[in-house]
This record gives structure tokens, C-alpha cells and sequence, in this order.
């Protein structure tokens, strides 16, 4: 007897793992390139391809959030939408945690479209896609939905690993451009004590991260002459240290061979702008003393002003120029001359002294500064210093916002 066979379960049967078969190997082919570290614009090709190709979606919408703003990284078919009117249509499916039908949604952005296709990671809705023109078979619908929503979830965890790595990527540039400025910067920093015949120096410098713009220097001249700097170059980081590095060769150069301060600023000037195209600027105080003629000129360029202690009384140096590195000609240039008597007492500091994140009224000025000096005029330089950061700690509640330097002078 023979029995009437129908093949048509069998014929689905096959379709079917068929079509897994060929979501497999479409997962399978994204899961290489993910390993590949293939470029995102691959990936997102890829997505597309399998999409389009292997599953008939004739129009997508990938929305993710990035840097607390949505973008849309893939779209295709109809026409484009603005993303903004994109989001604000998904913002109301947000709840939904699996694929939605939308074809009959109120809203006339969703209803142009099939289905809606949240993407969750650790509850938080953290993209969403939109399918169209979709054609799958009743019994294949869910599978091939879950499949979607598997494969677009695939590419976006390895989408945030790539961020993930170049942040970290970054964070160690970061990191060892930081290391390298501290190392230029401790090549850059003389002794922070020095005493002889002649003037007694004393040095404090308080970096407010691992690395600073602050600078500053002492150079004898000659037997009877010395010079010293204290600077402030704008930025941070690897390329303000190799800035001041040559800002310092530069000054050691032209100030053994230039007797004229005035010169010495305009070609410092010069050098900064051609190797910052004014990008940077350099605020500074530089001084030259005379032990035989107890002559003092100072040219103070944008900087706080150095404040000389003689007798009970303070005086701020002020003469001087603007920052260097901005003008190619400096607008003004007014080098200042002082005899100096012995026993006095010159303080160099940098803007970082004045800012502090305040708690209340302001409670820190020049004003209060200079009544500081004239208080304390007569301590050595190590004293003096220690005694105004001491105070400060007493005085502001609030943490200083900048690099803070100290240079303390007294001329014998």
C-alpha cells in the first residue's frame, strides 16, 4: 500500500534552518570584525548589509546617546528625519523593553515605520532603532525581531568599547605628556636656596595639578651682577613645558650678552611669537642688580608686581610692558631703575597667590599682601615664605585655584 507523503513541514522545517543557519553566520561574520578592531564605519555597513540583505528591512533608524546628546549612526530608506524628531517620537516608547509593533502608533513619525527596537544595558535605555518595510513571515516575526535586536545590541557594546579604549588610550597620552612636563620642569627649576656675599634667596613652588606654567630663575652674571625671573606661561601640559624651556635658554642667552633689560624683553618677545604664532603668551618680572652701585632695573611684563620691603615701607615694581608673545612690536616698553639699600627685601610671586576658591567676602588682596610685608619685612626669605603660606592656610578657607610660586629676595 502506498501512503500519500506531504514534504511541506519538512520544506519549513528546512527554510528555517536555513535562515538560522544564515543569522548565525551573519553574527558569526560581525563577531570577527568586532575582534578585528574593524573601523566603525565598517560595522555599521556591516549592520546595515545583514539588515537589508538577509532579514528585508527597507528602512532603519540606529539612535544612541553619546556625550549626553543622541545621534543617529545609521539610517537608511524613506525619507531622513531630523534626529531630534527622531528621539522625541522614541522617548515615549522608552518603556517598552522589547521589540513594538508601530505601524498603527498615533504619532505620525512612528507609524511610518514597523517596529521599535529598544536596546537596554543595565536598565537604561541607552539606544533605540526603527525598522520599516519590513517583510518577514508570521511564524518567522519574533525570530527574526529577537535576532535584531541581538545583533544591533552586538554592534553597539563593541561601539563602546572602541570609545572605551580610545578614552583610555587618551587618558594614558594623558597621563605620560604629564609625566614628561614634570620631568622638562624639574630640569627647568634652579636651586631653591641660594646665599652669598650679596643676597639670600629662598624658592616655594606648589603645583595645583602634577604640572604647572610657573617658572622662575636666578643667574649670576658676573662678579658683580646677577639677574633673576619669575614667569607664568598660559596652558599647561608637555607643550607649555618645552615652551618655557626655551623661554629659559633664550633668557640665559641674550642675558649674558645683552646689557640693556629693554633689549632683552623684545627678544623674548620675538622668540615666544614666532614659536607660538600667538597661540601662548608669557607674563614675567625679570631683574638685574648691581652689587657695586646698588642699582636695581626691572622690567615687569603683565605680571603681578614684584613688591619691594626697605624700612617699614612696601613699594609694588610696576613699570614694565604687557605679556610677551602676543604683539610682533611690544605697544610699550618702560624699564624701571631703584637703588636698593641694604637689608632689603624684594618678593616675586604668581597669580596663583591671589586665587582662591573663596568661602564668604573676599578676605585676600594686594592691599593685604603688601601690609603683610611690612609686617613681616624682616624675616629671612625661608621665614618670610613659610610664614605667608602659614597665614594664608589661617586666613582662607577655600583651596587655591591656580600653581602658586614664591621668590624671595633680601639684598645684603
Amino acid at each position: 500500500m502506498q501512503t500519500n507523503y506531504d514534504s511541506s513541514g519538512e520544506d519549513e522545517l528546512i527554510r528555517l534552518l536555513l535562515k538560522r543557519q544564515s543569522e548565525l553566520n551573519a553574527l558569526l561574520e560581525v563577531t570577527r570584525a568586532i575582534n578585528k578592531n574593524t573601523p566603525t564605519p565598517v560595522l555599521i555597513q556591516m549592520l546595515e548589509v545583514i539588515l537589508l540583505r538577509n532579514l528585508q528591512v527597507g528602512k532603519f533608524r540606529f539612535l544612541v546617546e553619546e556625550d549626553e546628546s543622541i545621534i543617529c549612526i545609521s539610517k537608511y530608506g524613506g525619507e531622513i528625519e531630523h534626529v531630534g524628531v527622531l528621539h522625541a517620537a522614541c522617548v515615549t516608547l522608552s518603556k517598552n523593553k522589547s521589540p513594538t509593533a508601530i505601524a498603527n502608533h498615533a504619532d505620525p513619525v512612528l507609524n511610518k515605520y514597523d517596529y521599535f527596537i529598544p536596546i537596554y544595558q543595565k536598565s537604561k535605555l541607552v539606544a533605540s532603532a526603527l525598522i520599516g518595510n519590513f517583510k518577514s513571515a508570521p511564524e518567522m516575526l519574533n525570530n527574526d525581531l529577537n535576532f535584531i535586536q541581538t545583533l544591533i545590541n552586538v554592534v553597539l557594546v563593541a561601539l563602546e568599547n572602541k570609545k572605551l579604549f580610545r578614552e583610555r588610550l587618551q587618558s594614558e597620552r594623558f597621563q605620560r605628556e604629564m609625566e614628561l612636563a614634570v620631568e622638562v620642569q624639574n630640569m627647568l627649576v634652579p636651586v631653591r636656596i641660594h646665599k652669598d656675599k650679596s643676597v639670600e634667596i629662598d624658592a616655594r613652588y606648589l603645583p595645583h595639578q602634577n604640572i604647572g606654567g610657573d617658572y622662575f630663575d636666578f643667574i649670576r652674571l658676573n662678579e658683580h651682577e646677577f639677574l633673576w625671573c619669575i614667569a607664568d606661561v598660559s596652558g599647561k601640559g608637555i607643550s607649555a613645558a618645552l615652551l618655557m624651556a626655551n623661554f629659559q635658554a633664550s633668557l640665559h642667552a641674550w642675558a649674558t650678552v645683552e646689557d640693556d633689560l629693554t633689549n632683552v624683553v623684545e627678544r623674548l618677545n620675538k622668540i615666544v611669537l614666532n614659536i607660538t604664532k600667538g597661540e601662548r603668551f608669557i607674563t614675567l618680572f625679570v631683574a638685574k642688580y648691581n652689587e657695586k652701585t646698588r642699582l636695581l632695573n626691572y622690567i615687569n611684563a603683565g605680571h603681578n608686581p614684584a613688591i619691594l620691603y626697605s624700612k617699614g615701607e612696601a613699594v609694588p615694581l610696576k613699570l614694565g610692558t604687557t605679556m610677551i608673545g602676543v604683539f610682533e612690536e611690544l605697544p610699550f616698553l618702560n624699564q624701571g631703575e631703584i637703588d636698593i639699600d641694604p637689608g632689603s627685601l624684594i618678593f616675586n610671586y604668581t597669580d596663583g597667590l591671589m586665587d582662591y576658591e573663596q568661602q564668604g567676602p573676599k578676605s585676600w588682596n594686594e592691599a593685604k599682601l603688601i601690609s603683610f610685608l611690612k609686617q613681616h619685612g624682616e624675616l629671612s626669605p625661608d621665614s618670610f615664605n613659610q610664614s605667608l603660606l602659614d597665614h594664608l592656610d589661617l586666613l582662607i578657607k577655600g583651596k587655591a585655584i591656580d600653581d602658586i610660586t614664591l621668590l624671595t629676595l633680601r639684598i645684603f
